[in-house]
């Protein structure tokens, strides 16, 4: 097989300690379908072993891989893109890092010169949303749009004619994604539907599952939640259809796989507008968009949507257009492309 074919990629590969699937095993198998021949690492749990296994991964390969895939983010896990792209370099091997996370903007402008050495000496810089790829561009990192994607025939479409006060929020309990908005969102809402329910879907982080639940029981809105912990794609797909509106209530975040997946399913997106949700959802057309932390402003987009069964369809219909354009038959032209160049 030809060297050009031959790729190595960088990333978390920890879904077997208990870890949620990371771009690395789903686009991974994808690239592979389309005949490359692909190198993964790491696998390692523990932090330092796992950074030491990504250098050697580029050490060892260097004379059979033509580039290097890095799964890149900020905070402490910047470095291991920063060091592997350093092991790169010294031995002349063309890497791309993939911009992942909502905080990179903010980031490259804290850590300027480390950020210089990592982006502007890669091959190219892909990120998967206009706004990361924007404020790379403004830095002068050379840098092109690769959308997150989906297998479009994967998610069986429910055209929500009509909504009621069932809401489903799908993302890890983390602070960054603010989990306990959802639940002043769940509160706002009971005095106008005694009937509404909220169902969590993800795994606890940082704690901040039990900080709702304190809080569900504080508001008196415990009987209304449900919370499922970590759920297979499959088994959220399926719980998803006896639900009506998606909630997302981040306050930082890049182009979220979970809420494509959801306009997929024709829910109904009521999203904050952080990061890079404001290029994917158009506000009032497949979506609705409010600022973050502001949960009455949520509370009044819930019950706009609830009540108004056209502006519901509408919305349904279009999410599911909106998402066929994120489907891997559509993206994995643009990574031929890359990868092939």
């Amino acid at each position: 097989m030809s060297s050009n074919k031959r790729v190595l990629y960088i990333g978390n590969v920890l879904s077997k300690h208990g870890f949620s699937v990371t771009t690395i095993e789903t686009l991974g198998p994808q690239l592979e379908s389309l005949g490359y021949k692909l190198t993964y690492s790491s696998d390692k749990k523990q932090m330092h072993w796992r950074l030491l296994s990504m250098m050697w991964a580029v050490v060892r390969n260097r004379k059979q891989v033509s580039k290097v895939l890095i799964d890149t983010y900020s905070n402490n896990a910047f470095w291991y893109a920063y060091f592997v792209a350093l092991v790169c370099r010294s031995v002349k091997l063309s890497y791309m890092p993939i911009l992942h996370g909502g905080r990179l903007p903010i980031w490259i402008k804290e850590h300027l010169w480390a950020s210089k050495q990592l982006f502007a000496n890669s091959f190219i810089n892909i990120s998967p949303s206009h706004y990361n790829m924007q404020a790379f561009e403004a830095e002068g990192f050379k840098t092109c749009f690769i959308p997150n994607n989906i297998c479009i025939a994967d998610y069986p479409f429910t055209e929500r004619k009509t909504c009621v006060p069932k809401l489903l929020y799908v993302r890890s309990f983390d602070q960054i994604y603010n989990p306990i908005m959802a639940i002043k969102v769940l509160a706002g809402l009971l005095d106008k539907y005694p009937e509404v329910q909220l169902c969590m879907v993800g795994p606890d982080k940082d704690g901040s599952q039990k900080t709702c639940e304190e809080l569900a029981k504080k508001l008196n809105v415990h009987n209304a939640l449900k919370i499922t912990g970590r759920l297979s794609k499959q088994e959220w797909h399926s719980l998803s259809q006896e639900y009506s509106i998606f909630i997302n209530t981040t306050n930082i975040d890049n182009l979220p796989v979970s809420v494509i997946e959801a306009m997929a399913l024709g829910l109904p997106v009521v999203s904050t507008n952080a990061g890079g949700l404001p290029f994917l959802i158009a506000d009032k057309s497949d979506g609705i968009l409010v600022e973050k932390n502001q949960p009455q402003q949520m509370v009044d987009a819930i019950i706009d949507i609830i009540e108004s069964d056209t502006l519901a369809h509408s919305m349904s219909l279009n999410a599911r257009r909106k998402a066929e354009s994120f489907d891997w038959e559509e993206v994995k032209v643009q990574w031929m492309n890359i990868l092939d160049s």
